[in-house]
């Protein structure tokens, strides 16, 4: 008698928990690493029926969120549309800030790449046509929802004492920022970068950090690149890793999980002995803490740049130090 394979079995417990209507549309379905705990398998194992349920159309992945049941289809089997944003009462009049709130919100919960302006239209319920009088284009759609991100946490009027105090301000207001809208560090480019005010504020605050140390305005647009490209080096990655859990389900943890015997096969070759002597320390795993990386490369990176501050200044006070002399 052949045994039903437990990824199936899994599938079908939870196919009937929806059919029941325990697990309502919209609900968040257990997640891998429950299901592997639940029904003693492999994190791969609660994957393959997730992705069965998935592929049946009954669950779909929420990035940011998780795997939730799929709404209720209709009669012609499409799945059933979500609900217009109407404003209170009368239809509020179409205006530049109304489409970029919208935008906004559907950026944050499904990702830049979701970002349409049928699919704002569609949630204002206005003719698409009727957004081209406040935005001629996606590009300057996503230009507003940059400047609008970067601007809600605003840099204070008064600076702190202090170069270094300055950029950890500025670099920790824009991670944040970067937290609080993953899409947001794949909107900005280092080699072609757009004239977003709200940006300019930022590098405004870190050109004027770096000003009266004698250093040259290409060394002083240069230190200020590698600042915003660290920060946005490690935003990037927020909504790649939003992208991926919504898609497959699984938390970076969970996705680790699935890799372990790679990795150990890899260690085991002999050919990275570093890597493999590491990874035999890390007996109680790794959390990929993106706060901590943040944290800990600001202030290598800071160091780096009191060096070369101390360099350039020092040739100054030495010919300070020359003409004071040479007036005694």
């Amino acid at each position: 008698m052949a045994v039903t394979p437990s990824y199936l079995v899994i599938a079908a417990a939870l196919r009937s928990r929806i059919a029941s209507g325990e697990l309502a549309p919209g609900a968040l379905v257990p997640s891998t690493r429950a299901l592997a705990r639940q029904w003693n398998v492999a994190l791969a194992t609660a994957v393959h029926a997730l992705r069965t349920l998935a592929n049946e159309g009954l669950v779909q992945g929420v990035p940011r969120f998780g795997t939730v049941v799929a709404k209720a289809r209709g009669r012609a089997g499409r799945m059933s549309k979500e609900p217009k944003e109407e404003p209170a009462g009368a239809r509020a009049e179409l205006s530049r800030g109304r489409i970029v709130a919208t935008a906004l919100k559907i950026a944050d919960n499904e990702g830049i790449n979701a970002l349409s302006l049928r699919g704002v239209a569609s949630k204002l319920d206005v003719p698409v046509m009727s957004l081209y009088g406040h935005v001629k284009s996606k590009e300057e759609l996503v230009r507003a929802l940059t400047d609008s991100a970067l601007g809600e946490a605003e840099l204070p009027d008064v600076a702190p004492a202090g170069w270094r105090q300055q950029l950890e301000l500025a670099a920790r207001a824009m991670w944040q920022a970067f937290r609080q809208h993953p899409w947001l560090a794949r909107s900005m480019s280092l080699s072609r970068p757009e004239p977003i005010a709200n940006a300019i504020a930022y590098a405004e605050w870190m050109l004027r950090a770096l000003d009266g140390f004698g250093l040259d305005a290409p060394t002083r647009m240069r230190l200020h690149i590698t600042l915003f490209g660290f920060v946005q080096g490690i935003g990037v990655n927020l909504e790649t890793e939003a992208d991926a859990r919504g898609t497959t389900g699984l938390t970076e943890d969970d996705w680790m999980q699935t890799r372990l015997a790679d990795f150990d096969e890899i260690a085991r070759s002999g050919k990275f002995p570093a890597f493999a002597a590491t990874l035999g320390e890390l007996t109680e795993g790794f959390d990929l803490d993106f706060d901590q990386i943040f944290e800990l490369g600001l202030s290598a990176l800071l160091d780096g740049f009191a060096r070369i501050l101390r360099e350039r200044a020092r040739p100054k006070r030495r010919a300070r130090k020359k003409r004071q002399s040479g007036l005694r």
